[in-house]
């Protein structure tokens, strides 16, 4: 007689009603995330104040040194991709921790605008190697069932992670001036280091890894003869010749955009355009961390039945909704604007907790598994090209009109319904001809 399976423990019974997955065997990986959220929500508001109050540099060469440095960064997902494919996301993701380590002890001897862009160039890197990485390691430790939760799991706990790190970070700046501001910068460096250590402990479980995979799993578990083939002959023109990858990454730069209004446009159009305190900035994104907090798995799990590319078309219609109610403040009554805002807010964030597991699964399951590190280096672009530009598009749009920038974000959202309509198509279309390929996109896609 076989034994009956192992029933569920009461913890795992709940954590799957609240759309959290089973994280038995990845409490480092899952450790090393929010300590690595934490780190960085400690220290990411207070960069800008710290260069002001310890260099005498004056505020627009601080920060015309971060943005020469974010431009000299903005390669490294490319160089980073390769290395991807030959050396695990795990490992990848450990060493990104530590050259972020490195760069952020280096704030504390930077002086002059050469050291400024030095030290704000190596953390970047980084920066960037960790993102580029951040994927795979929701790979190894998922199957091809669970993904979606995963990503929505990891979603919710670095929004969490970086709230609370705000909050300390807030916090710790009364207990002293420079003092307060070296302290956030060395407790940083020190996350990054425990985050690296973390996750190469972390012993990735055979059966959890993407056994269709090289590249990014095998690397960190067992690369066969077959596979070491395989890699030899990745390259990214392969990539650049994957029409449906390319469309993602075209959609997933509308989403890029409406995510930067609430960093770069949310402050500055509510001073400019509807003449409210900046303050009222700072709440709604306390209200969005906290909301994409608690709900973002319960929405994973409760949209995890349907057709990833549906879910998408929802929440594009949830981005206009959300940037035309922000557009019409501008000509409603006064008594309106505070509300709207807040309503505004949330139906975003609900566009985000809806759009942010699938477009992450969809970036992992439509890449070729020999070459994943390349694709996920082209995805990570996505990403970069939105941080670089979405400044620039923006603050060219408010000086002619401060609802252009809103008008801008509800046309962008309204014009990736047709693009998700048109992968949805080629999804269907490969289906049959590249079954392995696309076995996580069909358990995503429905």
């Amino acid at each position: 007689m076989t034994s009956p399976p192992p029933r569920a423990s009461t913890t795992e019974t709940l954590l799957s009603r609240l759309g959290i997955p089973r994280l038995a065997g990845h409490g480092r990986f899952v450790s090393a995330t929010g300590i690595d959220s934490i780190g960085t929500g400690l220290v990411t508001t207070f960069i800008l104040i710290y260069f002001a109050k310890t260099t005498p540099l004056t505020l627009p060469a601080i920060g015309g040194a971060m943005t020469l440095a974010r431009l000299l960064a903005s390669p490294t997902s490319l160089v980073v991709g390769p290395l991807l494919d030959r050396f695990g996301a795990r490992t990848m993701a450990a060493v990104a921790n530590t050259v972020t380590a490195i760069g952020f002890i280096g704030f504390l001897f930077a002086h002059s605008l050469w050291q400024v862009v030095a030290v704000v160039l190596v953390v970047q890197i980084g920066h960037a190697t960790y993102w580029t990485s951040s994927s795979g390691l929701v790979v190894l430790a998922s199957t091809v069932h669970d993904r979606t939760r995963w990503f929505g799991f990891i979603h919710a706990l670095r929004n969490a992670g970086l709230a609370l790190g705000g909050a300390l970070g807030s916090v710790w700046l009364l207990l002293g001036n420079v003092s307060g501001l070296h302290g956030i910068i060395v407790c940083n460096a020190v996350s990054c280091v425990v985050a690296a250590m973390l996750l190469m402990r972390w012993r990735v479980p055979t059966a959890a890894s993407d056994t269709s995979a090289s590249g990014t799993a095998a690397s960190d578990t067992a690369a066969s003869d077959t596979s070491a083939g395989l890699l030899a002959r990745a390259s990214y023109a392969a990539v650049l010749r994957d029409g449906r990858y390319l469309l993602l990454i075209a959609i997933n730069v509308t989403f890029v955009f409406a995510a930067l209004l609430i960093n770069v446009l949310l402050a500055i159009y509510i001073v400019v355009g509807l003449h409210r305190g900046a303050w009222i900035a700072g709440v709604l994104l306390v209200v969005n961390a906290v909301q994409v907090s608690l709900t973002q798995t319960l929405v994973s799990k409760r949209l995890d039945r349907y057709r990833a590319t549906r879910v998408l078309i929802v929440a594009c219609v949830l981005n206009v909704v959300s940037f035309g109610m922000l557009a019409l403040l501008d000509i409603g009554p006064a008594w309106i604007v505070i509300p709207g805002l807040f309503l505004a807010m949330t139906v975003l964030t609900i566009g985000e907790t809806v759009s942010a597991p699938p477009t992450d699964n969809l970036s992992v399951s439509l890449a070729s598994a020999h070459a994943r590190g390349r694709y996920l280096a082209v995805y990570q672009l996505s990403w970069t090209f939105g941080q670089i530009t979405a400044p620039a598009v923006f603050t060219f749009l408010l000086a002619r009109g401060a609802v252009l920038p809103l008008l801008f974000l509800v046309a962008l959202s309204a014009i990736a319904v047709p693009m998700v309509l048109a992968l949805e198509r080629l999804i269907g279309a490969a289906r049959t001809t590249t079954a392995p390929l696309l076995e996580d996109a069909v358990s995503v896609a429905g």
